[in-house]
């Protein structure tokens, strides 16, 4: 999500006036308008608690979003990314539910030093359980060049999180942990399974991994996120630490993990049949909502949802 103004210092030209796009307020308008329909529309109508963004400009566009959903009271954690679009990544959160305890920026090098997104830390405090939980939203590099010629890149990229997790997990081992975003990989990616170590898991079995990835049972089920090539892809993905599945204080409720599917989004016709209806078909303006569909879990606060 881009606004109508030209950054100087970043190459935002794609989604200008005067850009093959004709990005302008208008557009804009009803791209934010088209979002904030798809974000109250999840969890059952009330929008979500916690909602992790990707591919934005920077942080007055995740402000004017948060005003569409002035029903919720929002607040944004962002920090800005050195991608050379402008693509960033961000949190928002609920303040009523959530104090927030830090922020950081986590930065990935890349073997050929090309910028990409940072992947975003932030720390929350639940005011009700006074849990803390660790949240890290994640954009990792795509897939351009080839699915195999670009792999270390993403490999690069759970590297450097796998690093913060190990530390983080070695000062404090029972620590809650979110990993989400859109990882460009699948669950069975050697990225995601094998480097970040998110494995696949039965809620009614024991694990013993420290990270599961709740996307995984739906993948084997040829179920995903993202339609590409008359294909769904799950690359949008939610994996979380065990603690979760301990009986704590904090914790997943069983199978909740979905791709959210609002019927206004889904494509009835053409080469995105069944897909999600994009903002845009090539430079074609459809006026839709984004060419992902959401994913959402749920987690229990003593018995609550």
């Amino acid at each position: 999500m881009f606004d109508t103004i030209d950054d100087p210092i970043k190459d935002d030209k794609e989604f200008l006036p005067d850009s093959p796009h004709r990005w302008d307020d208008e557009k804009y308008e009803q791209k934010l308008s088209n979002l904030a329909k798809v974000i109250n529309y999840m969890n059952n109508g009330c929008g979500p608690d916690i909602l992790s963004v990707e591919e934005v400009e920077n942080i007055n566009v995740l402000k004017r979003l948060i005003y569409e959903l002035r029903d919720r009271d929002y607040i944004v954690a962002h920090r800005d990314s050195p991608d050379t679009r402008g693509i960033d990544v961000g949190l928002l959160y609920d303040r009523s539910i959530f104090d927030i305890d830090s922020l950081a920026a986590i930065h990935v090098e890349l073997p050929d030093h090309i910028p990409t997104r940072d992947i975003l830390h932030v720390v929350l405090i639940h005011k009700k359980s006074k849990e803390k939980i660790h949240i890290y939203v994640n954009h990792w590099p795509s897939r351009r060049g080839g699915e195999q010629k670009s792999n270390i890149n993403r490999v690069t990229a759970a590297e450097v999180l796998k690093c913060s997790l190990d530390t983080l997990t070695s000062t404090s081992p029972k620590s809650n942990v979110i990993i989400l975003g859109d990882f460009n990989d699948e669950p069975n990616n050697e990225s995601v399974e094998r480097y970040l170590g998110a494995k696949d898991f039965n809620c009614n079995d024991k694990t013993n991994s420290a990270f599961v990835n709740l996307a995984y049972k739906k993948f084997s089920n040829k179920e995903g996120s993202y339609l590409f090539g008359g294909k769904f892809d799950m690359i949008d993905q939610i994996i979380i630490s065990t603690t979760f599945l301990d009986g704590n204080r904090l914790e997943y409720e069983c199978n909740s993990f979905d791709v959210i599917k609002p019927p206004f989004m889904i494509s009835q016709e053409g080469n995105r049949k069944g897909g999600a209806i994009p903002t845009f078909n090539g430079n074609i303006y459809v006026g839709g909502y984004s060419d992902h569909y959401p994913v959402g879990a749920k987690f229990r606060v003593k018995g609550k949802e």
